[in-house]
């Protein structure tokens, strides 16, 4: 196309551009060429000019009527660079869009108009449109938007967009609680499978586990020949499931004659109850324990519905009473309660053992074969022998307790004892029990008299004093003692039995014979109190013997401070003391023993399950007084069998010579004496080597001198030992005594 010549076409022209190229020069981020100046009179960017001439060219170029394609449609706003938001107005129409240019131009191609004609006319139209906008660029400061006036309030910017998330920091985050989680059931499978597992298969064993209980017999206890005085046996219990009973008096009528018990008795075992703490169902209480395996078998025959029979052990007693407050009983566990039993109950008790076996579950409950078994042996307890003489224990209680019915006696001891080795022969009270049914006996008559009895001695203490004052040298075993019919001590006045004039001087055999209180009141002041006192204490009076008996009372001395004017003459006849008649057979067996005093015990030796056997700790002993003058006062003593008129003549024993002492005393009971008396008497043979000692004491309700009441049970008990044990009578006869001057 040629150029004009005329200036005001070429200056339209120049504008026509101009508006075009203010369009053009719209830059994608949102700001004029002409934004970069001070404003209109700034100097022109030579890179924006060049953008301006090409975007020129592009619009001319027309080819075949089309316009060229390729280029994204871009739809520019005001002259300010900010895209339009509003809808368009029809007073806009001659705003220029980028994005209608080459459409217009196309459109006018093709209803065969010139290209460059209609660009003109768009561009002309677009001018126009310019001049009339008050808002123009051309009329507004550089730099700046629209004007700010009344009509138009300020446009906000548009709010910064929402700070995006980082997700490769989230990304770390969740791998790392990923395998934070996969850790930590790793760890839990490791201890599950390593750790836990022996735990867990354990206690699933022991869910599947039946345990049987296997008893351990309880040692037997033996006489010293080996003869039975108590053992174990198989027996059977009997109890009952009362959730089980149908009907409880159809019952309760079978058992009573099989358990020996009355229907009404054992009917109410078969109700019903509830556990007081829990109140669960009551599923199982006892019927009857230590059945005999046969009676047993009867009841298990009648297959009554809630009826238990089970495998139990009972304690027999083949003597049923013999030696029974000695020996003692158990309970229902087989546990000692008293006597022997329950002295030596860790060494005659065994320890259960217990079976366990795997079973399945259900109607399976049945042991697996080839699954887990643990037996646990049971041990038995020891046994033990004991120093008791079955036939001399046997004989002793009979024979006392024929002699305490004919003087009515009220109680009864009797202690027979190997002078030389202190071992208990026999030892029996009088009332006693059926060891085999202890429940049925009086509380009474379970303890042992011989050890739990305390009495005050009467004249059997007179030996201790001779003893005493021949070992002190206060007096010779040919000495005599000026006496009369009484002696006054403090407020009390002492008197013989059996009286002499005033003047009248007594042997020592005289003294034993006739028990003269008189006489032994005076050698024991011409002793002292303090002797007296330590002699008492060596003879081991005062003190437990250590026998091994539960309940063993130690008697009670009073010291020579403790004495008052009437203790010198009471205590040194047996009064103002308590002693057990063990204590006073222990003493007299040291007289016996050749002044050597020696423990008294009953154990011999122990049995282990393996049959080892064990002998106890030698006893303890010591001397006491010598050799001569126990000889000496065993010789004195034998007065008193043989004199005539003596105290204890009905305890003489034809071919024997006996060597012992009557005495009379009184029980003490809680610090108080007892109404009635305590005879007694003390005994050994041969005396002139004597093997055994005798003591016998009985309490009767009224006057019950020793020669009379315990005299003749000595003699027989003391005649059946003898022979029981083959000792050979008395060679020599015993001295003719002078009893007095």
């Amino acid at each position: 196309m040629a150029r004009r010549d005329t200036d005001e076409p070429e200056d339209r022209g120049r504008n026509r551009r101009s508006g075009i190229g203010d369009a053009r020069a719209f830059t994608p981020r949102g700001r004029t060429t002409r934004d970069g100046g001070s404003g209109a009179d700034s100097a022109p960017d030579p890179q924006a000019e060049a953008e301006l001439q090409r975007r020129r060219a592009e619009l001319r170029m027309v080819r075949g009527g089309r316009a060229e394609e390729g280029r994204p449609p871009q739809r520019l706003g005001r002259v300010t660079g900010a895209p339009s938001r509003r809808p368009r107005r029809a007073d806009d129409e001659g705003d220029f869009d980028v994005e209608e240019a080459p459409r217009r131009r196309t459109a006018a191609a093709g209803r065969g108009r010139p290209a460059v004609r209609a660009d003109r006319e768009f561009v002309g139209r677009t001018q126009a449109a310019r001049a009339r906008n008050p808002y123009r660029d051309d009329r507004l400061p550089a730099g700046r938007g629209r004007p700010q006036d009344r009509r138009q309030r300020p446009v906000a910017p548009p709010p910064d967009p929402p700070k995006m998330g980082e997700p490769r920091r989230r990304l770390r985050l969740a791998t790392a609680l990923s395998l934070l989680l996969f850790a930590a059931i790793g760890v839990r499978l490791v201890q599950f499978q390593l750790a836990d597992a022996p735990a867990f298969a354990a206690q699933g064993l022991e869910d599947r586990l039946d345990t049987i209980k296997l008893p351990a017999p309880r040692g037997g206890i033996f006489d010293r020949t080996g003869a039975v005085l108590a053992q174990s046996v198989e027996a059977r219990f009997v109890a009952v499931d009362p959730e089980l009973v149908v009907e409880p008096q159809t019952t309760a009528g079978l058992l009573a004659p099989l358990l020996g018990k009355a229907p009404s008795e054992i009917e109410p075992l078969l109700q019903k109850g509830k556990q007081e703490v829990s109140g669960k169902p009551i599923r199982f209480r006892w019927l009857l324990r230590g059945l005999s395996v046969d009676t047993a078998n009867m009841v298990r025959a009648l297959k009554l519905p809630g009826i238990i029979v089970d495998r139990d052990e009972r304690r027999d007693h083949p003597g049923h009473d013999l030696a029974a407050n000695l020996i003692g009983f158990t309970g229902t566990d087989l546990n000692g309660l008293a006597g022997i039993e329950a002295r030596y109950d860790q060494v005659l008790r065994g320890r259960n053992g217990q079976l366990q076996y795997e079973t399945g579950n259900g109607q399976l409950n049945k042991p697996i074969p080839g699954g887990f078994r643990r037996e646990t042996p049971a041990q038995p307890g020891s046994s033990l022998t004991l120093t008791i003489d079955r036939d001399v224990q046997f004989q002793a209680q009979h024979i006392l307790a024929a002699n305490m019915e004919k003087v009515k006696a009220v109680w009864g001891a009797v202690v027979v004892l190997d002078a030389r080795t202190g071992e208990v022969v026999a030892q029996g009270s009088h009332p006693t029990f059926d060891a085999a049914n202890p429940s049925e006996a009086k509380p009474e008559v379970l303890a042992d008299n011989a050890t739990s009895v305390v009495v005050d001695p009467g004249s059997v203490h007179k030996a201790i004093v001779l003893s005493a004052a021949l070992q002190e040298g206060v007096i010779e075993p040919d000495s005599t003692v000026k006496i009369g019919p009484s002696i006054k001590k403090g407020d009390q006045v002492y008197w013989d039995t059996h009286q002499f004039a005033e003047g009248t001087r007594i042997t020592l055999p005289g003294l034993m014979a006739y028990s003269s209180n008189v006489a032994t009141i005076k050698i024991a002041e011409k002793l002292g109190a303090e002797k007296l006192y330590e002699y008492q204490k060596l003879f081991g009076l005062g003190q437990p013997t250590g026998i091994g008996v539960p309940g063993e009372s130690s008697g009670q001395l009073q010291a020579p401070e403790d004495w008052s004017g009437t203790s010198h003459g009471s205590i040194p006849i047996g009064h103002e003391m308590a002693v057990t008649p063990l204590q006073m057979a222990a003493a007299y067996a040291a007289i016996a023993n050749d002044g050597v005093w020696v423990q008294p015990h009953l154990i011999k030796q122990t049995i282990a399950p393996g049959g080892k056997v064990t002998e106890p700790a030698p006893p303890k002993s010591h001397r006491v007084i010598s050799a001569e003058n126990a000889a000496a006062l065993r010789e004195i003593m034998e007065a008193v069998t043989t004199v005539d008129q003596a105290t204890g003549r009905s305890a003489a024993l034809p071919g024997y010579r006996i060597s012992g002492k009557t005495g009379t005393g009184s029980q003490v009971l809680n610090g108080k004496y007892v109404k009635g008396e305590v005879g007694s008497f003390i005994g050994m043979a041969p005396a002139e080597n004597p093997r055994y000692v005798v003591a016998v004491f009985v309490k009767t309700p009224g006057v019950g001198a020793g020669g009379k009441v315990a005299g003749p049970a000595f003699r027989d008990i003391m005649a059946y030992t003898l022979r029981h044990f083959k000792v050979l009578p008395s060679t020599i006869g015993s001295p003719k005594f002078v009893t007095y001057y």
